[in-house]
């Protein structure tokens, strides 16, 4: 069996905690690993590794290969797909299919989103197993049984008995309590968003339902494709559509952490009901406060509060009523219309390369912490706006300046002159660290002239 991940999603329901270019996937945050990575590591249960398929924003590439090589799952490089803009899960979907079956041929395929959270047991693998059997003949979705009337989430409403699971009665949308509540007397399961698909059946399904998305993919114009291609989700597009729609029932603990109240309810809690989230110099104190979710980098005291969402991560602080974290995705649109780079980027951003965290940023000066992970080097490149004065304080450092080359060690240090050809290398065995200061009347990331680059930006 193949397993389609998708991993093009941007998370903006989780700001500031997940940005445009860091999304909730790729965050380690369950014991140090990521979503994209828990969902591999489920994949494996059904799919070897040369089986995996991941379908991402062109933007996350270096994400999701790093990502995989940190758990040790090596994927062909080729069988990460990746798209030239968001175009939602169905041009998504439609693309993993085609690829597979153009590979493989006729194929069974298992779709799974790589930012909900599952804690699989034996009945996710007989789940499967189950719509493995019926996916010739019905386009499989499965539905968690639900544990109490979400508002959060859409349900399903199976219909006519099969062999295995039910036939789609209806789909419904995200509801208000009370008929949360009418759906749990009712039966319904909560959607989860996976699929299991046959090829043959899929892709004849799409072009007699929706035959725009199969048009747009019936050439090899990648780029045009997604032109042309409708901007659509499987349910709407599909699966609320066709008559070949059935659901199979899923008995597992299940979020699609699609806000910050669905993070606070997998997450252990404090004898006052408070979830607290630091990193490694962070630190909390809580008097008289119950019910609250705090995710910070720093010490964070909180007196007398119920039920807030808090979280810092070092340039941004969000402070919401738990009731209102769908709200926050509206924080999100605002930064973007603001052209505010906090939309996009953490202090830390994540390169090809390793990553640079932003320590201070003044009138004409900015302060970075570099980390280049052992073997990479930084592009060959040029500032016309700035200069820079780098010093090692961990690892060893090869340095190229106007074609002199040099090795600092730590506590050395060298200054690149504005319009001076560059590059940072770490030829060593341990990550190398690295403390830029830039001085200059522009210090923005596009003033960059890359000469060379291994990562072909």
């Amino acid at each position: 069996m193949y397993t389609l991940i998708l991993a093009g999603g941007k998370g903006t329901r989780l700001w500031p905690l997940s940005r445009e270019l860091m999304p909730k996937q790729f965050i380690r945050f369950f014991n140090g690993n990521s979503l994209f990575q828990m969902t591999v590591r489920r994949a494996l249960l059904l799919s070897s590794p040369d089986e995996i398929y991941v379908v991402a924003n062109r933007e996350y590439k270096f994400r999701v290969l790093d990502d995989l090589s940190d758990i040790g799952v090596k994927v062909p490089e080729d069988n990460v797909l990746l798209e030239p803009r968001g175009r939602n899960t169905l041009p998504a979907i439609y693309w993993g299919v085609k690829t597979v079956n153009e590979r493989k041929g006729k194929s069974k395929i298992l779709v799974l989103p790589s930012d909900h959270y599952i804690d699989p047991n034996e009945n996710y693998v007989r789940a499967v197993r189950e719509g493995e059997g019926i996916a010739d003949e019905y386009i499989v979705t499965f539905g968690v049984k639900p544990t109490r009337p979400h508002t959060g989430y859409g349900y399903i409403k199976p219909g006519e008995k099969l062999k295995s699971g039910f036939r789609v009665d209806e789909f419904r949308e995200k509801p208000d309590e009370e008929r949360a509540k009418i759906y749990l007397s009712q039966g319904y399961l909560w959607n989860s968003g996976m699929f299991l698909l046959d090829t043959d059946l899929f892709m004849e399904e799409v072009k007699r339902v929706i035959p725009s998305v199969a048009e747009a993919f019936s050439s090899s114009d990648l780029e045009g494709a997604y032109e042309s291609v409708p901007d659509i989700s499987i349910d709407k597009g599909l699966m609320e559509r066709t008559d070949k729609a059935a659901v199979i029932p899923l008995d597992v603990s299940w979020s699609d952490l699609g806000g910050f109240n669905s993070l606070y309810e997998i997450l252990g809690k404090d004898e006052m009901g408070n979830a607290f989230r630091v990193n490694s110099n962070g630190s909390y104190i809580q008097l008289r406060s119950s019910g609250n979710l705090v995710i910070t980098e720093r010490l964070t005291a909180i007196v007398g509060v119920s039920n807030l969402v808090i979280v810092d991560t070092g340039d941004a602080l969000l402070v919401a009523d738990r009731k209102e974290d769908q709200g926050v995705r509206e924080v999100y649109e605002e930064l973007v219309r603001r052209g505010d780079e906090r939309a996009l980027i953490h202090r830390t951003v994540y390169r090809p390369w390793g990553s640079y965290t932003v320590l201070e940023n003044g009138d004409r000066y900015r302060v970075k912490r570099i980390t280049l992970l052992p073997g990479r080097r930084l592009s060959l490149q040029r500032h016309y706006n700035r200069s820079e004065h780098w010093v090692v304080v961990r690892g060893t450092a090869k340095i190229i300046i106007d074609g002199e080359e040099r090795v600092l060690r730590p506590g050395e240090s060298t200054f690149i002159p504005m319009g001076s050809v560059h590059r940072l290398e770490n030829p060593g065995k341990i990550d190398l660290e690295v403390i830029e200061v830039q001085i200059g009347d522009y210090l923005g990331e596009d003033d960059i002239e890359r000469l060379e680059d291994d990562y072909k930006r």
